[in-house]
């Protein structure tokens, strides 16, 4: 451990105090944090305002704060060289200071400007007797560090001091201007000085050492930067840090960065496309699940996923490849749930059942009927259903069978052609009007049937949506194939009022069409032989 000292530059009696220099498990080396640079910064103009026409009497924090550099540095500041970054006075240099001729410049960046009083800390490392170099960094607000450190130990780790130093030999001074990360620079610098530098990185948080790599990349630190992405690969990732350490790696300039095993937690060699075969595997799972609980969490959780996963739609041959499979689903799903509408409607084969047997076989259309829910929705959210709306349309018989199921079991059937309804009336999918038609004549009277059961037996439907999805079907129609699902609808209506879907709105619609603003006149008739207006 060394040690540094520091004295007051405001003309008072200097106040020494030591401060022990050391690397601390932190990785911090005795510099104050950014915000307290900054707050050191604004400090001296407050703490130098007399009072009451008396000179200020020097205070603690104000000797801590203002005290830049070294006391054995003060008695050599009669030379110009090193009054330069040695002392605040000489950032207005006294008129016999002015003439003097300045030094070769060995930064390898221009001097910074004329900038308002600085106010500079001074901060050590190893043995500060042997030490041969000086590190001044201009950072935010102010504020200048100067480091004291080694040639040799910084040229060893850093390919950027290396080249400089072998450039400019004998260097003693090297300025870094308008330094982003003061803080984190010196901390850089302090782990030039440790033999294990990821064991001074483990109590570090994600951030602070994507920071950390930041300036090691800059500086060549070769050391550092291996360690940091060590400590990336093996540490949790949480919320947005993931995406910034990727950003971070693939701004490295290192030509190996892409092969790190780091971003093998991202990335997969195996396959440049999504992993349709994996989708379809999952896809499968869940499908031939029976567990309650753990079948409605994951349909919940990959719904929301395929809501999320814009990449698999954004690309042409994923999104084809991944449609086709849902697809497929879908077809194994309505087979089958096909074969238990004939085995459950068949009297022979019902009396020749146990009731375990009859209880399994409704247990499995509720289940297949739900999965062709679960399909139909990922399908529609994904604009995706155009072809689906054809083959449910196609699906007379599974219509004639449906009113032969008890209507506890049969009603999710009922629920994927609502859903594919109100796709149609929201503009999700895009049949043609023949197949619109024919969705409605099969499946309309069936969703009737079971209204009454849906809203009262199931929390989820929502009624207002189905209403207005249906109704804004029916108004894609011609006008007479509106009239005719319109009447029919009314019939049932007026008999059955609450349990049947309520599609006053559409009805509207058409009447007005119809009788109160036809936009489009009988042939061979004038708007003089319209009623009214003889």
């Amino acid at each position: 451990m060394a040690e540094f000292k520091i004295g007051r530059l405001d003309g008072q009696p200097p106040r020494i105090r030591n401060v022990p220099i050391a690397v601390t498990p932190e990785g911090f080396w005795c510099c104050p944090s950014q915000a307290a640079l900054q707050k050191t910064a604004k400090s001296p103009n407050q703490q130098g305002r007399p009072r009451g026409g008396a000179s200020p009497a020097p205070s603690k924090a104000s000797s801590v704060q203002r005290a830049q550099t070294i006391s054995s540095e003060k008695r050599a500041q009669s030379t110009p060289a090193r009054s330069r970054t040695n002392s605040d006075e000489q950032i207005c240099p006294p008129p016999d200071a002015v003439s003097a001729p300045d030094p070769p410049k060995v930064a390898p960046a221009p001097a910074p400007e004329k900038r308002p009083k600085q106010h500079k800390i001074s901060v050590g490392f190893g043995q500060l007797d042997t030490s041969d170099l000086k590190v001044v960094l201009y950072g935010k607000e102010g504020v200048a560090v100067k480091m004291i450190v080694h040639k040799n130990i910084l040229a060893e780790n850093s390919t950027f001091f290396a080249d400089i130093i072998s450039r400019q030999s004998p260097v003693s001074l090297l300025e870094v201007p308008d330094c982003e990360d003061v803080e984190i620079y010196v901390e850089t610098v302090g782990l030039m000085y440790c033999k294990d530098v990821k064991q001074r990185l483990i109590k570090q948080n994600v951030p602070r050492v994507l920071r950390v790599l930041k300036v090691a990349e800059s500086l060549g630190f070769r050391a550092c930067i291996m360690s940091c992405l060590d400590y990336l690969e093996a540490v949790p990732w949480v919320g947005d840090e993931e995406e910034n350490v990727v950003s971070s790696i693939r701004q490295l300039h290192d030509e190996d960065h892409r092969t790190n095993p780091l971003l093998k937690r991202v990335t997969s060699d195996v396959l440049a496309n999504p992993p349709n075969d994996t989708l379809a595997h999952i896809i499968d799972l869940v499908l031939k699940s029976s567990e309650e609980r753990g079948r409605r969490e994951m349909k919940s959780l990959v719904l929301k996923l395929f809501k999320e996963n814009n990449n698999i739609n954004s690309n042409g041959s994923s999104a084809d490849s991944c449609v086709m499979t849902l697809y497929s689903c879908f077809q194994n799903c309505l087979e089958s749930l096909l074969a238990l509408f004939r085995q459950a409607s068949d009297p022979e084969a019902l009396a020749e059942q146990s009731s375990d047997d009859k209880e399994q076989m409704f247990r499995k259309i509720t289940l297949e009927a739900d999965n062709l829910l679960w399909l139909a929705e990922i399908l529609s959210d994904r604009h995706a259903a155009d072809e689906l709306t054809v083959i449910w349309s196609g699906q007379g018989e599974l219509a004639e069978l449906h009113p032969k199921i008890p209507v506890m079991h049969r009603h999710l059937v009922s629920c994927v052609s609502a859903r594919l309804l109100v796709a149609v009336g929201k503009g999700e999918a895009l049949p043609s009007k023949e197949t619109r038609r024919r969705l409605l004549d099969v499946w309309l009277q069936p969703l009737m049937d079971d209204y009454r059961w849906l809203q009262h037996g199931c929390r989820w439907f929502d009624r207002t949506v189905v209403e207005d999805g249906v109704g804004q079907t029916i108004l894609t129609l011609p006008l007479e194939d509106q009239q005719a699902v319109l009447l029919a609808w009314l019939g049932r209506f007026l008999k059955a009022g609450d349990g049947c879907p309520n599609l006053q709105r559409a009805f509207e619609v058409w009447w007005r069409r119809t009788f109160v603003r036809p936009y489009a006149e009988l042939p061979g008739s004038s708007s003089a032989s319209r009623p009214g207006r003889h």
